[in-house]
């Protein structure tokens, strides 16, 4: 896990871009913002893993197979970038994981006959409601 995640901070691609928010006067003259671009295909996942990533990045994912974080929650550039690489490690960490099978489960006779009993009571309580006809 630590190795992708090393490739990944490698072959990630910074920029810095003027921040909207806190700072002050030092928001028009100081780019504090972090742009970090991360080619995807360039870190050679796996499919299942591929995919994972795909769902987690959502709109963060271009069409190129790109991943788009920027960061612009602190008023340094040092605290920003620190912010994207930990949310991209998180990203990238959260897509290996295996999630875990679903196993089947049989309902027996008693838990069959309790849950039709309840969706009849329920069935009533809704035929209940109708129009009074007087």
């Amino acid at each position: 896990m630590d190795d992708l995640v090393s490739r990944a901070l490698a072959i990630a691609q910074e920029s810095f871009i003027a921040s909207s928010g806190p700072g002050g006067q030092n928001v028009n003259k100081v780019a504090t913002a972090v742009q970090l671009r991360l080619d995807v295909f360039a870190l050679r996942l796996s499919p299942p893993v591929f995919n994972r990533l795909k769902v987690l990045a959502g709109s963060r994912m271009t069409a190129k197979g790109e991943i788009v974080l920027t960061a612009r929650n602190y008023r340094t550039q040092e605290a920003n970038r620190d912010d994207a690489r930990q949310r991209l490690t998180a990203m990238l960490e959260e897509a290996q994981k295996q999630p875990k099978a679903r196993k089947k489960v049989r309902v027996n006779r008693l838990g069959k006959e309790k849950r039709i009993k309840a969706k009849k009571n329920r069935g009533a309580v809704k035929a209940n409601r109708g129009k009074v006809d007087w």
